[in-house]
């Protein structure tokens, strides 16, 4: 067992010698930061708070990531992204990551040339309408016109919906959420139509939420997470572990309050003693030290203090299939070993 020990150490220091762990991370460690697309504003999902500072379950990914590889959460310069710019902002490596409530399709994974990295939270495109307009289906939506932001997945869901449902609508383009919620307010469309995570968010913010009814109708699947560029796959690794880090901690009970203490010294279950770097060389493996989910637990915490502290606020406390696969949900991530 020391031999196979010993050579394994010894592989992982010429896989770093030779390069293989260069690249992407080696910009951040010298950079000093990591630049992050997200969005122009959505609540409970990237958004600045009154104080400046970027907040949401889409940022904490980032700040996961930061806390892996630089020791600080806070190290992270957030970019906001158009639907339009998010892609090319990514490809063009003016971005490390995209954490932008981006849906993982075959086009984006293949064409585009994208990595995506996981799920964190699992979505589906909806509508919403004010209360007066008397509407209870989009099935009644025949020639209304819709708010829709150009540049995404719900362009084409739309008018998918209303094709196979021999309907007709006009569209209203817009190019940000809150350019949205502005023609929306004002009239100037009869409905808006995103992620229902994204009605839920805008609807929270309007003066009076109880005016305006999201429809029953959940017509796409919309699963949203991390994205990086393709052919960058130490890059990838660290950005897809760092969120399976977070579910999985979930999953065997580390959070931010306990992390301290588990870590102080192994402990009976193996899993929490690879991941706390008690046991085993995980760190090397993947380039970072071995206090590197330590860290993304104890600054931002596991999956579940995330989507609560996060996504509680805007009506989404209960979680549906973004609960755990153990607890009625689908959220599942490949054990850590």
């Amino acid at each position: 067992m020391k031999i196979k020990s010993l050579l394994s150490a010894s592989f992982i220091a010429l896989l770093a010698a030779s390069g293989v762990y260069a690249g992407t991370l080696e910009d951040v460690k010298a950079r000093g930061e990591l630049s992050c697309g997200v969005s122009t504003g959505v609540t409970g999902f990237s958004n600045a708070n009154d104080q400046g500072v970027w907040e949401g379950i889409d940022v904490d990914v980032c700040r996961a990531v930061a806390a892996a590889v630089l020791g600080d959460k806070m190290k992270v310069k957030f970019k906001p992204l158009t639907s339009k710019e998010r892609f090319t902002a990514l490809n063009s490596g003016e971005i490390d990551v995209l954490s932008r409530n981006t849906t993982w399709t075959f086009s984006r994974d293949v064409d585009l040339k994208l990595t995506f990295l996981g799920v964190n939270f699992y979505d589906g495109q909806g509508f919403m309408a004010k209360k007066s307009l008397g509407v209870k289906s989009a099935k009644e939506l025949d020639g209304a016109r819709v708010c829709i932001q150009v540049g995404t997945t719900t362009e084409l869901n739309l008018a998918d919906y209303f094709r196979v449902n021999k309907m007709s609508y006009e569209a209203v383009p817009v190019e940000t959420d809150s350019e949205a919620t502005e023609n929306y307010l004002a009239d100037r469309c009869d409905v808006y139509t995103t992620d229902r995570s994204g009605l839920a968010s805008a609807r929270a913010g309007f003066e009076t939420p109880s005016d305006h009814v999201v429809l029953p109708e959940v017509i796409s699947k919309e699963p949203l997470g991390p994205v990086v560029r393709h052919g960058d796959d130490h890059w990838a690794d660290i950005v897809r572990w760092s969120l399976n880090a977070m579910i999985i901690a979930e999953e065997i009970g580390i959070t931010s309050s306990n992390v301290d203490s588990l870590a102080a010294k192994p402990t009976n279950n193996p899993e929490i003693n690879r991941m706390l770097g008690t046991e085993g060389s995980y760190g090397d493996m993947i380039g970072l030290d071995p206090k590197w989910v330590h860290r993304i637990i104890k600054q931002v915490g596991n999956y579940e203090e995330s989507y609560h502290r996060n996504l509680d606020p805007i009506g989404l406390s209960t979680r549906g299939v973004n609960a755990l696969y153990t607890k009625g949900g689908i959220v599942y991530a490949p054990p850590f070993r």
